[in-house]
């Protein structure tokens, strides 16, 4: 259980940083699909960051993973504005936009990671490698029976999420802007009465799930792959949308659904590890979180309450 433990966080936190992206997209009344697309290609901007400091710095130094994790904030931040673009400015079906987004970030970081690669190295490598992270145990907190391992071999970056996600949640539910930002999906002309900006509040709000879905990509290149390439797509953000949805859009709920799908994870490899099977069969197991996730909808789905406007295109007119 112990290495269960630990193996769960460095999957759960980076669900967790995106899951609250989208959460502050679509409590703004913006309906974001398009997490899977902004925690690719704020990766890659973060890896593409890495790969050329990398010289310079060293390979090793670990300062390189946090202007990476900045760089990756940015690039998904940046490239967040092309939903708010289609969704805000013109008015286009939200659902569509995101999926649209998610099918041009995968083939659009292919073609540059390519060309990348061809300019540096001289080879079409579909990969920009990246070095390990550094982990560390938590003095005291690690010795703890069981729950123990929740506190060893842990990376930086969950602490910097676990920081960003208290910050988060203040912000949403504490601050004049959170305020706003609740009201502007649920109801944006009373919000508009009061003289606040309501396309403003989208578009703020968008782009901050941009930066966090890109820091949640960036983590998972360091932690899952050591390595960014097509491989970073892999459902985790429709993961994420899934576990805000059964959080009921709420960060508190959310983390513990994260960290549900984190043991589902992690324990589904321990068991395969410890039934001793090839490790062809270790790719079923990994599909735990993704069958959980089929469960979870067939029994809560019922009782969850989405922001009452998300989805629907700001018009000053109606009433």
């Amino acid at each position: 259980m112990t290495k269960v433990f630990i193996d769960c966080l460095p999957f759960a936190l980076p669900l967790l940083i995106m899951a609250v992206g989208a959460i502050y997209s679509e409590k703004s009344g913006v309906t974001n699909l398009a997490i899977e697309g902004f925690q690719g290609f704020g990766a890659f901007v973060g890896a593409l960051v890495a790969t050329l400091l990398a010289p310079a710095m060293g390979s090793g130094n670990q300062w390189l993973i946090y202007i990476a994790m900045l760089s990756a904030a940015i690039g998904g931040g940046l490239y967040a504005c092309l939903h708010g673009l289609l969704c805000i400015r013109f008015r286009a079906n939200q659902v569509i936009s995101g999926v649209v987004i998610n099918i041009l970030s995968v083939a659009l970081t292919s073609f540059l990671t390519s060309a990348v690669n061809t300019a540096i190295h001289g080879t079409s490598s579909n990969k920009l490698v990246l070095g390990i992270s550094d982990r560390f145990n938590i003095p005291g907190l690690c010795n703890i029976p069981w729950i123990g391992g929740f506190f060893r071999n842990v990376y930086p970056f969950e602490i910097i999420i676990l920081v960003l996600v208290v910050f988060l949640w203040y912000l949403m539910y504490k601050t004049s802007f959170g305020m706003r930002l609740r009201a502007c999906g649920e109801n944006p002309q009373a919000l508009d009465a009061a003289g606040g900006n309501v396309e403003r509040t989208r578009w703020i709000a968008v782009i901050i799930s941009g930066a966090l879905s890109g820091i949640g990509g960036m983590c998972f290149a360091y932690s899952l792959l050591a390595n960014f390439s097509s491989g970073i797509y892999l459902g985790y953000g429709y993961l994420a949308i899934a576990a805000m949805i059964f959080g009921n859009w709420s960060i508190g709920r959310t983390a513990l659904v994260c960290l549900v799908f984190g043991l589902a994870k992690s324990g589904g490899y321990q068991l395969c590890i410890a039934m001793k099977l090839p490790s062809i069969y270790s790719d079923l197991f990994l599909m735990l979180p993704y069958v959980l996730t089929l469960l979870l909808l067939v029994f809560f789905s019922r009782s969850n309450r989405p922001p009452r406007a998300a989805g629907e295109p700001w018009d000053k007119g109606k009433r």
